[in-house]
């Protein structure tokens, strides 16, 4: 603690990433119109509420937009850098004034509801014309803030359990495979939960939560095959079970930032995304050498054309719903980006196994409908984009190949390794482009440089 000369004592924070008292720092009264605050208050209220939309997981361009519009109605303007975890800005008032800040997270992670609440905060704000008191203003931010996590750990392990168990059949699994997947995932997926409410970092979570996910798969596939003697091909299922730590957003955001030209926070959130596979990847190797298992064939599925495609529908339903609680959406908000998620990703997979169409291909044609479905949606209701599109691309992530890259890398099976890495960059690739080129459709900002 300290004391200023009028002998007011400020709490300072403890953290690495020290927290930032914002009451401590604003100094008019609470009944003040932020319109007629400081340019010190105006920007920090800019900056804060920068901040928070950056702890959502959402991109730069949707971070500097709301930005804008908060200085725009506020009076001033404001030029900002934006990366994965941080924002530089200046905000410019009358008179030569300006005010420039550093701000960061110490972490990031993803929040559709609060993303939700934030960007209705934003419009309302807009609407309003800024006549909102600084008091107002911090006791909604307060409120939003508090919304650090909608569901406990073990519905969040049951989600992600859901969406490996729907994600597995769609590679190709079937009951037993399902069955694994989903023990697997949803424990693996709780152990990370519970870890991260500890504060563990990044690197220890992600390899625990792998680890436990490949093991409570191994154990439930030989407890089962003790029971009912399944044929052991299923056990190549276990991919599976550790699907839940794809890193969608950072991967498809990554995508858009670069496509207009935020290149700092494209490539940080990139190498952010690649960083969480390394770690999945090489964990589930290790773990896999320990427990002498490796990627194989799974036993093909005999059902008819018909019957496949509404059971992909189904499990494709899942496995967005399940990502969509993991990402603390709203159930009525997941439910929305299952259904347009079930249709896009159904689309896809048909265009692949009854067209021949290539993957990437599919993948594109498959992620361009689940932007314009988003867009569509959106008008209607009102959700945030990012939260209908991003579940929907999930479940069309290769999670599978860039598995089998990383195992055959680890064996020195070079050929083998580049050939898998290869066909997962395509699909990677195709995918941010195609909700690019939604975006480019159905949206008049993104369509244009500035606007």
């Amino acid at each position: 603690m300290t004391e200023d000369e009028h002998g007011y004592t400020h709490h300072l924070s403890r953290h690495h990433h020290m927290k930032i008292q914002w009451d401590d720092f604003f100094k008019s009264d609470d009944n003040t119109l932020a319109r007629n605050a400081t340019i010190v208050e105006k920007g920090s209220l800019v900056g804060r509420i920068g901040i928070m939309l950056l702890s959502c997981g959402t991109g730069a361009w949707r971070v500097r937009d709301s930005m804008d519009t908060v200085a725009r109605t506020l009076g001033i303007t404001c030029s900002a850098d934006i990366g994965l975890v941080s924002i530089e800005y200046t905000c410019f008032g009358l008179d030569n004034e300006s005010y420039s800040q550093t701000l960061s997270i110490p972490s990031t992670g993803v929040n559709m509801t609060k993303l939700n609440a934030m960007e209705k905060f934003v419009r309302q704000f807009e609407k309003g014309h800024g006549h909102w008191t600084l008091g107002q203003i911090n006791t909604r931010l307060e409120e939003i803030e508090g919304f650090t996590t909608s569901y406990p750990t073990w519905i969040t392990g049951l989600a992600s359990g859901l969406a490996c168990a729907g994600f597995i059949f769609l590679l190709g699994g079937s009951l037993p495979e399902v069955i694994c997947a989903f023990f697997g995932a949803g424990v693996g997926n709780y152990v990370r939960g519970e870890m991260g409410k500890h504060k563990i970092t990044l690197v220890a979570k992600i390899a625990a939560g792998v680890a436990v996910a490949c093991a409570v798969y191994f154990a439930i596939f030989m407890l089962l095959q003790k029971l009912t003697n399944i044929d052991y091909h299923h056990i190549y299922g276990y991919i599976g079970a550790m699907l839940f730590v794809i890193p969608g957003f950072p991967f498809i955001t990554s995508g858009l930032d670069m496509s207009k030209l935020d290149m700092r926070s494209g490539l940080e959130r990139m190498t952010y995304a690649a960083l969480i596979i390394l770690i999945a990847t090489m964990t589930g190797w290790a773990v896999a050498m320990i427990l002498q298992i490796h990627p194989g064939t799974m036993p093909k599925l005999q059902l008819n054309p018909i019957v496949l495609t509404v059971l992909r529908f189904i499990a494709s339903f899942c496995g967005v719903f399940g990502f969509s609680i993991m990402f603390n959406s709203r159930p009525e908000m997941a439910a929305t980006a299952a259904i347009s998620g079930a249709i896009a990703n159904t689309l896809r997979l048909s265009l692949v196994d009854f067209d021949h169409i290539p993957a990437a291909l599919a993948a594109f044609i498959g992620a361009t409908l689940a932007g314009l479905l988003a867009s569509i949606v959106r008008n209607k209701v009102g959700f945030p984009r990012i939260a209908l599109t991003v579940p929907s691309i999930v479940i069309m992530v290769p999670g599978l190949y860039m598995y089998k890259a990383m195992f055959n890398f680890g064996m020195t099976n070079i050929n083998i390794g580049a050939y898998w890495i290869v066909e997962a960059l395509m699909i990677v690739a195709a995918l941010p482009l195609g909700l690019l080129t939604a975006r480019i459709i159905t949206d008049k900002k993104w369509r244009h440089v500035d606007w």
